[in-house]
């Protein structure tokens, strides 16, 4: 009997050694199989990245990177900078205060057009611009015809400014003089002298243009009617920035490129974080930023920002004989998509950013 006992549990012993030594075989051979580019390798070093943005929905790509740790996570100490207006935040990226920041397609062409070596490295928000006037007259703008002995009220350099008045211009209006054009400081000042009559229409962007029909204005068209796909704000930096630090600004794409990934498929928690940067009711901030009216994009979209230098120089903007091209760097953005690929091959995301840039940026 105790000779049985043993035998029975020496089997017992060499049953569970063999279970322990199946088990561990099994995990290894299971962690054999996650190929090792698929897991995100975080920088062993930190390097310090000052961005400037302003307090809008179109910038929801560096809020979702900056609080999801997406930007840490990249090996980039960020900090976020905010301004109150386009001009101001270039300005602090020409004196060298920011590494990079997106202030709208008109103020860093315009910029451009004077000397600044700013560089276009990607894409933070697209179209989203919207004219709006009182329901009762909302049936005189049908057409862009319809603006000639109109007083309308727009913030100059603002990126639904230059669409509408290229499209005037194309449609052989003379907006200069056709047009009676009132530049105030801020969409909020438009849309005020819309309400008191002291404008007929008002140019603004989102959520403005959601503001304004809760404030019982109406839209009569968005800025894709103009130019459709056109470029808004894009992220720019300085020439001598890009050389010197390249490294850092793929790593900033590729947190901004993950971003857009967690947008896409996060509504909720992407609304809840953007309220944390845009004091606005949640219903109006859904709204504004999944209408389909506004979209927000890492690519830098050489296509459509070579076209935009273009409407510039027709709706007068701007006079140059700059090679604007030579103002875009798309090859970090595309090293920073590839290095992603390389870790996600099945990501959808990911896979459709790659055939948009291959149209976008011939």
């Amino acid at each position: 009997m105790f000779k049985h006992r043993l035998l029975l549990t020496g089997l017992i012993v060499s049953l569970v050694f063999s279970l322990l030594a199946a088990g561990c075989g099994q995990q290894k051979t299971q962690q054999a199989d996650v190929p090792a580019n698929a897991q995100s390798a975080v920088p062993a070093d930190k390097i310090k990245f000052n961005i400037g943005y302003l307090p809008a929905v179109g910038h929801v790509l560096y809020f979702v990177a900056k609080e999801k740790g997406f930007y840490e996570q990249e090996g980039l100490d960020v900090e976020l900078f905010q301004f109150t207006n386009s001009g101001e935040g270039l300005n602090a990226i020409k004196a060298g205060k920011l590494d990079a920041g997106s202030f709208g397609t008109s103020a860093p062409q315009v910029f451009i057009a004077k000397g600044t070596p700013f560089v276009n490295i990607g894409g933070m928000q697209s179209e989203g611009h919207a004219i709006v006037t009182k329901p009762e007259n909302a049936e005189q703008y049908a057409s862009v015809q319809s603006f000639v002995g109109k007083k309308v009220a727009t913030v100059r350099l603002a990126t639904g400014d230059a669409v509408w008045r290229s499209a005037m211009s194309q449609a052989g209006i003379d907006w200069k003089n056709q047009v009676t054009i009132q530049e105030l400081d801020s969409p909020a000042a438009v849309l005020e002298a819309v309400k008191k009559g002291a404008a007929d229409a008002g140019l603004v962007w989102v959520p403005f243009s959601e503001m304004a029909e809760k404030q019982g204005l109406k839209i009569v068209s968005w800025s894709a009617q103009h130019m459709d796909g056109h470029v808004c704000c894009r992220v720019v930096a300085l020439e001598d920035k890009l050389k010197s630090n390249q490294e850092a600004y793929i790593r900033y794409s590729r947190a901004s490129i993950r971003a857009y990934d967690f947008y896409l498929n996060n509504h909720a928690e992407t609304l809840d974080i953007i309220s944390k940067y845009v004091k606005l009711d949640k219903e109006l901030l859904e709204k504004a930023t999944y209408s389909g009216h506004i979209h927000s994009i890492p690519d830098p979209d050489k296509k459509r920002f070579t076209a935009f230098w273009e409407a510039m120089k027709t709706a007068g903007y701007i006079e140059s004989d700059i090679d604007i091209t030579k103002h875009v760097n798309s090859d970090i953005y595309k090293t920073a998509l590839d290095q992603l690929i390389q870790r996600e091959p099945q990501n959808a995301t990911y896979q459709q950013l790659a055939k948009d840039f291959a149209a976008n940026n011939l």
